[in-house]
């Protein structure tokens, strides 16, 4: 059985329901999140290019190597690579369509060397092809915010723990802002993001010969304001039960029941040097987009 039908059954025997967010973003869910970017409710992916356009010249001129968690097309880290001019740009993610599209749109700022893997595999693999060279890893968007609070810690420390002092990270955090603001984020009235959610569950269909009847499951976001996060979930319509063959397992579903998919937690600018100090690095910088509430922030490896 391999890990992902492992993790599948696992987080479905849970009594809330639930699946890794990272499954999300097979090819056909990295075309829907690029999608999602453009909507005009999503205004944190605009808001990230405005402050990336603007910092880009700010930023300190000793890294070489620059590095992607979750890199997707590429398209916001050109200004980052017009700016700094590194000899060698390391986009990491899971989509091999992503990183393919990736490559031709930054084709010529910098050598460009795909690395499919997740976060952290993928920094050890930089790691090991990287010259003894300074490192800005960028870790743009909201991804971070994917992380509850323990897993986050470790996280950050585990992703300090493979940087050298010098290095540096470049992080986004999506701050809090009016509960319908957030809510249409990822609730549009296109459906754009629902089918990003439900696709989900075509995957495990494809992949893992499941049967889940997407009909059958509707897309649904919520705020938890004690923690400070929007919620997606997949609410099953109907009393119901769904078997996936790969991993060797039946699952029933009550009316109602749902499978909780992503968090996307929100921050206050000023918890986020707190949170860096924390996890073995030193705020260095931080620049906030007051149009739509995000922060990105230069924190060094010390």
């Amino acid at each position: 059985m391999n890990q992902f039908a492992c993790e599948v059954r696992a987080g479905l025997n849970k009594p809330q329901k639930e699946l890794p967010s990272k499954y999300l973003y097979d090819d056909l869910g990295s075309a829907l999140f690029d999608a999602i970017t453009n909507l005009p409710e999503y205004g944190l992916t605009r808001a990230d290019t405005r402050l990336l356009n603007r910092l880009a010249p700010e930023l300190p001129r000793d890294f070489s190597c620059v590095a992607e968690f979750g890199s997707g097309s590429g398209l916001k880290t050109r200004p980052i690579l017009t700016a700094l001019a590194p000899k060698t740009y390391f986009p990491i993610d899971v989509s091999q369509a992503a990183l393919e599209r990736c490559s031709r749109e930054l084709a010529g700022l910098s050598e460009i060397n795909p690395v499919q893997a997740s976060y952290l595999d993928g920094l050890d693999c930089v790691n090991r092809r990287r010259a003894n060279e300074p490192m800005l890893v960028l870790f743009l968007g909201s991804s971070i915010g994917n992380f509850d609070s323990p897993c986050r810690e470790i996280f950050l420390r585990q992703a300090r723990a493979r940087l050298r002092p010098g290095d540096a990270m470049l992080i986004g955090f999506d701050l809090v802002k009016e509960i319908e603001t957030m809510i249409e984020a990822y609730d549009d009235p296109a459906g754009v993001t629902a089918a990003f959610n439900l696709n989900l569950l075509g995957r495990i269909n494809r992949e893992l010969a499941g049967d889940f009847n997407l009909y059958a499951f509707a897309h649904q976001a919520i705020y938890n304001p004690d923690e400070r996060r929007i919620e997606m979930h997949l609410r099953s319509r109907i009393e119901q039960s769904v078997t996936v063959h790969e991993a060797e397992y039946v699952c029933h579903f009550r009316a109602d029941e749902t499978i909780w998919t992503e968090s996307s937690h929100k921050f206050e600018a000023d918890e986020l040097p707190e949170i860096a100090e924390a996890n073995g690095y030193r705020p260095e910088a931080q620049w906030i987009d007051r149009e739509w509430s995000f922060a990105e922030n230069l924190w060094r490896a010390v």
